[in-house]
Order: C-alpha cells, then sequence, then structure tokens
C-alpha cells in the first residue's frame, strides 16, 4: 500500500515508471528513508528522503553540493570508460522545476537512483577497514580537481578551536550545575587543548590545505555488490571543504575503538591496532598522487584529534544540561565523554608507533 501523502510527494519527481510501493529503508539517524518500488518496462526503483532541515539548514547549497560533486564523479567514470557508471556514482532526480529537491510546506525531499544487487555492511573488519581507506581515499583524490565551489553543509563542523571555546561558555555558564562533577575530565581537555588545534594552526600558516572530504567516513557509508566489490560511496550530505583529518581521523575514533563510545567499562577500551594498519594501508595507496608530506606526517594527530573533539562535544552537551545528543540516562553524555577521553589516551600512547607505521607505508605507496 502506497502512502498518499508520500506518493503526492513523489509526483514532484521525473520519475519513470509507476509507484507500485513505498517501504522504509534502512536506519539512518538523520534522514528518513524509502524504498520506492515501480513497475514498468524497465523502470528503475528509487529511494526517497525526507532531509533534515534542522540538521541541514541551507538545502540548496546542501543539493548543490551534492548534485556538483555527483556530476563530476560521472564525468571522470565517463572517461575512464566505466561501463556501470549508474552503479558507481549515485543519481539524484530532478523535480519538474528542475530542482533536486522538492518542499511540500514543512519538509524537504529528493530522490535518488536505487542501485539494485547492492548492499551496505556493518561489521568493521580489517578487510572492511581497508576498502574503506581505499574508497575514501580514491573519493577524495577523485574530487581534487574539482573546479566549482562547495559550502560546508554544517560550518565549523570539525573545527577544534570553535568545540573548545563552545566548551569553555558551557563552564563559565554551569547551567545544569555540573561543573563541580567534571573537573579531572576538564583539566584533560584544557592540558591538551592548544596541541589538538594544530590543524587550524597550520592551514593559517599555509600548510595544510582544505579539500573536498566526505567527512562521515564510516563502513556502512559504501555500497558493495554482492562479491564485496566496492560500488560507491553514499550519505553525500557533509561532502565539503575540509582538512583530509576529517575521513582519516573520524573513521578510526569509532571504528578502532573496541568498544562503542559510549559504554563505562572504561578498563575494557584498547586501540585496534588491526583496524589502524588496514585502513591506513588503504588509504595511503589511494591518496599518494596528492597527499602533502604534512598531511600525511600529521595523519596520527588526526587519530588522536577526533576522540579529543568528540569528548569537548559530549561534555559541552552534558553541561548545558544534554540538550543536543539524544541520551537514554542522566548521566549517558559523561559516560560518553569518559570513554572518548580514555580512548584519546590510548591513542597518544600509540602515536609514535603510528608514526612508524605510516613512514613505512608511505614508502611502500610512493
Amino acid at each position: 500500500m502506497v502512502n498518499n501523502q508520500l506518493l503526492e510527494t513523489i509526483r514532484h519527481f521525473q520519475i519513470k515508471g509507476s509507484v507500485s510501493a513505498v517501504r522504509p529503508l534502512g536506519d539512518g539517524l538523520i534522514n528518513d528513508t524509502y524504498l520506492v518500488t515501480t513497475q514498468g518496462v524497465d523502470t528503475p526503483d528509487y529511494v526517497l528522503q525526507r532531509i533534515n532541515h534542522r540538521v541541514f539548514t541551507d538545502v540548496e547549497l546542501l543539493q548543490n553540493n551534492i548534485e556538483t560533486v555527483t556530476n563530476h564523479l560521472r564525468r571522470k567514470l565517463m572517461a575512464e570508460g566505466v561501463a556501470d557508471i549508474d552503479r558507481r556514482v549515485l543519481r539524484f532526480v530532478h523535480t519538474f522545476d528542475g530542482k533536486t529537491y522538492h518542499l511540500d510546506g514543512e519538509s524537504y525531499w529528493r530522490i535518488s537512483v536505487y542501485i539494485p544487487d547492492s548492499l551496505t555492511i556493518s561489521e568493521v573488519t580489517p578487510k572492511s577497514s581497508y576498502d574503506c581507506g581505499q574508497a575514501f581515499g580514491h573519493f577524495q583524490e577523485q574530487l581534487i580537481d574539482l573546479k566549482e565551489p562547495l559550502g560546508e553543509t554544517i560550518p565549523d563542523f570539525h573545527n577544534m578551536e570553535l568545540r573548545l571555546r563552545q566548551l569553555r561558555v558551557a563552564v563559565t555558564n554551569d547551567v545544569a550545575g555540573r561543573v563541580k562533577e567534571v573537573t579531572k575530565e576538564l583539566e584533560l581537555l584544557e592540558a591538551h587543548a592548544d596541541e589538538m588545534c594544530l590543524a587550524e594552526q597550520l592551514h593559517r600558516e599555509g600548510l595544510l590545505p582544505k579539500r573536498i572530504c566526505h567527512c562521515d567516513t564510516k563502513v556502512n557509508n559504501m555500497l558493495f555488490d554482492r562479491n564485496g566489490n566496492v560500488l560507491c560511496i553514499i550519505d553525500l550530505d557533509t561532502v565539503m571543504p575540509a582538512y583530509i583529518f576529517s575521513d582519516y581521523g573520524d573513521f578510526l575514533r569509532t571504528a578502532a575503538n573496541t568498544q562503542p563510545e559510549d559504554s563505562p567499562e572504561l578498563d575494557r577500551i584498547a586501540f585496534r591496532w588491526d583496524i589502524f594498519e588496514a585502513f591506513t594501508r588503504g588509504y595511503l595507496e589511494s591518496t599518494v598522487s596528492f597527499l602533502t608530506p604534512e598531511e600525511r606526517d600529521h595523519l596520527p594527530f588526526a587519530v588522536a584529534l577526533f576522540p579529543f573533539m568528540q569528548a569537548a562535544r559530549f561534555l559541552t552537551d552534558y553541561l548545558n544540561g544534554d540538550t543536543y545528543y539524544k541520551t537514554l540516562y542522566p548521566t549517558h553524555n559523561l559516560v560518553r565523554t569518559r570513554n572518548q577521553l580514555r580512548y584519546f589516551e590510548e591513542v597518544e600512547a600509540a602515536r609514535n608507533r603510528m608514526k612508524e607505521y605510516v613512514r613505512k607505508t608511505s614508502n611502500v605507496a610512493l
């Protein structure tokens, strides 16, 4: 059965065939997603999404970024003579007024062509981590010559200086009366604050460029074929100018931690070397054509940066009374903070070893 409201939304887009069914697809946390099944001769199925415009406040900019990037990737694939282009890059459907989104008065919607016989995986293994490193590095490499400017869909998303300012304001205001509970956490964050702002410092000195990055590098943000081969990168909402640290460090923040980010079992948190090595090897192999020595040498810094940044964000929200992240119990954000700080300490202890691995692997890739 087709929901009439969804069907009315779909009618604004230039799809082929007639709609036979609409059902929920996936378990995304940001956007509501549906699979639209069609009937007709050689008609594709589609993916309908409600865009969360509370997170992505400038939908015009968001969709312009996505259309610019996917068009560029499609031209690259055509030039390379790739036969299955429609399985290797997302294709978005235009509305009858020429846009890739529709506003129904309250919500923004978009439609992309569904890629059949594709799947996502969620298990983090050395194999899937290597595939991620290769795929996200190649994604950056394909976009290195993009001429059209992109905007920031979430301004200052990974700006450490901003995150520290927000934390300090939260400490000063202490609206929930919790500062007295977190003195140790605040002392640890402040002890490393200057060092963790290195990316912004390097950028101001002209030593660290901004590139087009995905900014949400997870195993389940790639599509695979039935044989386990990577087809394409998906979930392009956060594609924007950023330091390459965003794609490299954020993946390892979650994938290389032996525990989920909200686990209270701090003594079980450790750094997974097998995941680090696999992802790093894939990433360095696919970025050898453009990565600068400055970027490459600071990859271990990026691994430390992201749990540190996330700890600051969780603690800020805890001090503000849990207004941003969803929480399941009163100290949820505090548990998350302590988890990320413990993981940060594990990463810091491994930094020299990481530097040596990056150096050796870079020499092989070069």
